[in-house]
Parts: structure tokens; C-alpha cells; sequence
């Protein structure tokens, strides 16, 4: 008689190179999981920082280093190694909030939706999701936050054209075919601040316009005006911060309300 192989709940995964000290903290985090029921899959590129030295501390993870085309190569390699029913991607630097993420989220994941998301925590400020409704005007939440039914990928993986945004393009067009949505109301992910896509916020405005003209996710005019919106937004940011997070906050608890 063939033996049912038992799969993960979850798949975490992990993409680094070059960062060990970051891989140290996402490890810390992954491995004090009150829930057990996941699996952790480690993509390095071919780390030369000592990175590797540290695997052997990582006896239960999965661990893939070899070269690769980038970042989004990497989660892609993540994607097709994966198991577990909901895949959500941590990477080097990143961590769960608490020890019981996964515990909480679990319960939620047991009822089958096809996309589960919630708030982060940023510099020290909790930032709440907008609503998945409105992934046309950005990330509605971080990447970090995020958990995808592995199912429902078929043969969708991040496009390599993309540099910056390529979690918003597969995200995008996850969520077209993605029903029931279920939005957690507590903070999944410590997001480390100061990665590619918020030195070069330039060219991922950029990235998601074409995205979403290449999806005919909305009306040409329509596109302009998101960019001029994320435009104010990040200005807003970058000079006035405290204001920045404080129309943040006003601004989802709106939304949320819809």
C-alpha cells in the first residue's frame, strides 16, 4: 500500500547572500515558531561573507546554495522546492513579530483560503494593511506579510524583468484568481527597512506602471495619477516622517473600514 506522504502547513522562504548577520536574526526568529508544522527553505547565492559557516546551525532547513539570476530567481527556486500548503517569503534580515505567528495564523489557514495577509511592524511604527482591494495603488502590505496557497501558483513565478517590483506584478496577478481573502488584523513581520526597493523607490514607481499597463489593470490616466500619488508619498516620507506615519495610520484605518 503507497504510504501519504504528510506536507507542511507552511513554507517559509528565506533568500540571502551575503548577509549572514541578517540570516542569524531571520533564524532566531523561524526556528522559536511556537507552531512546528512548516518547513524552511534557505536560497543562498553563493554567500562569501561566512554565511555558509553558519548552515550547520540550521539542521532542519532546506538549504539551496548555488548561483542565481538575482533575487527573484532565487524566490522563484523557493516556489518550485516548496511543499508546505501557504508559502510566505523571509527573507535575510527579516522576522516574524513573535514567537506565535504561525500559531495564530494557523487556525485561518485551516479553513482554505486562497491568500492570507496582515500589518507589519516598521521603524517602530505598526503599519496597518490597506485593503488587498487596493493593490492598484501599491503593496497593500509587505511582501513579508503575505502568505500564498501554493496551489494556486501553477505556473506563475516572479518575472525576472523586473528588478524591484516583481513581488508586486506576482502579486497582482495572484490575487486575479485568488478567493477567499482573508485579511489577519495583527502585525505577521518586522520589516528591516533600507532594502533595494526603498533605495531605488525611483525605479520600482516605474516598475509598477508598466505592471499595471502591461495587465490592463487600469486606465492610462488612472496609472498617471497613482504615480503621481506614490511620488507625494514617498517625499512626504523622506522629509516629513512623522506626518508620513500618522496620515498612514488614519489612511487604513479608512480603508479598512470600506
Amino acid at each position: 500500500m503507497e504510504q501519504i506522504k504528510n506536507f507542511p502547513l507552511f513554507s517559509i522562504i528565506t533568500i540571502t547572500r551575503n548577509n549572514k548577520s541578517g540570516l542569524r536574526k531571520t533564524a532566531s526568529s523561524v526556528q522559536t515558531q511556537t507552531c512546528n508544522n512548516y518547513e524552511w527553505i534557505i536560497i543562498d547565492g553563493v554567500s562569501t561573507d561566512g554565511t555558509q559557516d553558519d548552515f550547520i546551525n540550521y539542521p532542519s532547513a532546506h538549504i539551496i546554495s548555488e548561483r542565481d539570476k538575482g533575487i527573484y530567481d532565487a524566490m522563484n527556486k523557493g516556489i518550485e522546492n516548496a511543499t508546505g500548503d501557504y508559502l510566505i517569503f523571509m527573507n535575510a534580515g527579516d522576522m516574524f513579530t513573535s514567537q506565535d505567528v504561525l500559531e495564530k495564523i494557523a487556525p485561518i489557514a485551516e479553513t482554505n483560503p486562497d491568500f492570507i495577509y496582515g500589518d507589519s511592524l516598521e521603524e517602530s511604527h505598526t503599519k496597518r494593511a490597506r485593503s488587498h482591494t487596493k493593490i492598484l495603488w501599491g503593496m497593500f502590505t509587505h511582501h513579508q506579510a503575505m502568505f500564498y496557497k501554493r496551489m494556486n501558483f501553477g505556473t506563475l513565478r516572479y518575472n525576472l524583468d523586473y528588478k524591484i517590483a516583481a513581488d508586486y506584478d506576482l502579486t497582482l496577478r495572484f490575487l486575479n484568481k485568488a478567493t477567499p481573502i482573508v485579511y489577519a488584523q495583527f502585525p505577521i513581520c518586522i520589516f528591516e527597512s533600507g532594502g533595494i526597493s526603498q533605495t531605488n523607490a525611483k525605479l520600482g514607481r516605474q516598475e509598477q506602471f508598466k505592471i499595471r499597463q502591461s495587465n490592463r489593470a487600469c486606465k492610462r490616466w488612472k496609472n498617471h495619477l497613482i504615480s503621481l500619488i506614490q511620488v507625494t508619498r514617498y517625499q512626504l516620507r523622506r522629509y516629513c516622517p512623522s506626518v508620513y506615519w500618522f496620515l498612514l495610520v488614519v489612511k487604513a484605518d479608512n480603508l479598512n473600514k470600506e
